[in-house]
């Protein structure tokens, strides 16, 4: 399949989802090793960083790289471009090669690779894979949304508008009391949790309705999972409906909302 948007050249979807699962392979040769092997060290913020995520983020800049080479990459492992050198991009990858590092320490399985491709401030292609359960999601402007199994099955995927009975999901490590404001405007009976992006792929596939984030992420936490919700059919907005934007200032986000139509 290949994607096509606006005046951007023709980009091999295969093979960029070809690359987030060599990356997804990479990490999980990691993730299969004793916990003493793990190599884990602290970024300045304090986060975790492990060996895998260096190893995913090469994996990916190099393809992306060869495969886009006119289009700038924001990596969440080299995050450090000045906002006057990418104000006037019309296209950038965002990329966090090991999106849910603390999953993959607590060895739960719910961490992911994910690379959006932004076009101004707007997420227009994204793509998720999971490296324990061999799944890949992707979605974009004029194919839609999608999740390959790994047996290579596709499917395409909708939002289920359907339901009087919301399910929330939530995030494993980083819940919020606001949380409970925002859902009870909602008809929510049920709450579930998850880990990295796979909160994206729960209401993508029809599993979960509405996904709220209090707390800060960052601009490669979302931007994929953004591309792959709304090309299935949901809105991603600020908790006061404005546009959820990116390429601002600071890569920061704020809150968001993300639920069906």
């Amino acid at each position: 399949m290949i994607f096509v948007f606006k005046d951007l050249p023709a980009i091999d979807l295969e093979k960029l989802n070809d690359m987030a699962k060599e990356a997804g392979a990479e990490i999980l040769t990691i993730y299969n090793l004793p916990p003493e092997k793990m190599e884990l060290t602290l970024k300045d913020d304090q986060s975790p960083l492990t060996i895998a995520d260096s190893l995913s983020n090469d994996i990916i800049v190099k393809g992306l790289t060869s495969l886009t080479p006119h289009i700038p990459i924001i990596s969440e492992e080299g995050k450090n471009i000045p906002y006057g050198t990418r104000k006037n991009w019309e296209f950038f990858w965002c990329v966090d090669p090991l999106d849910g590092t603390k999953e993959f320490i607590k060895h739960n399985g719910e961490f992911t690779v994910n690379i959006a491709l932004i076009y101004k401030d707007t997420p227009v292609l994204g793509v998720i894979y999971v490296p324990v359960a061999g799944e890949l999601y992707y979605g974009g402007a004029n194919i839609g949304s999608w999740k390959e199994t790994k047996n290579g099955i596709k499917t395409q995927l909708h939002v289920d508008t359907s339901s009087t009975n919301w399910t929330a999901v939530g995030s494993r490590s980083h819940a919020s009391p606001e949380e409970t404001a925002v859902l009870s405007q909602y008809p929510v009976t049920e709450t579930i949790s998850a880990g990295s992006s796979l909160k994206f792929c729960l209401i993508v596939e029809g599993k979960a309705h509405i996904y709220y984030r209090h707390g800060p992420t960052m601009e490669w936490d979302t931007a994929a999972g953004q591309a792959i919700a709304t090309f299935s059919g949901a809105t991603m907005t600020a908790p006061n409906g404005d546009p959820f934007l990116y390429n601002k200032v600071s890569l920061l986000n704020s809150g968001f909302l993300c639920k069906v139509k």
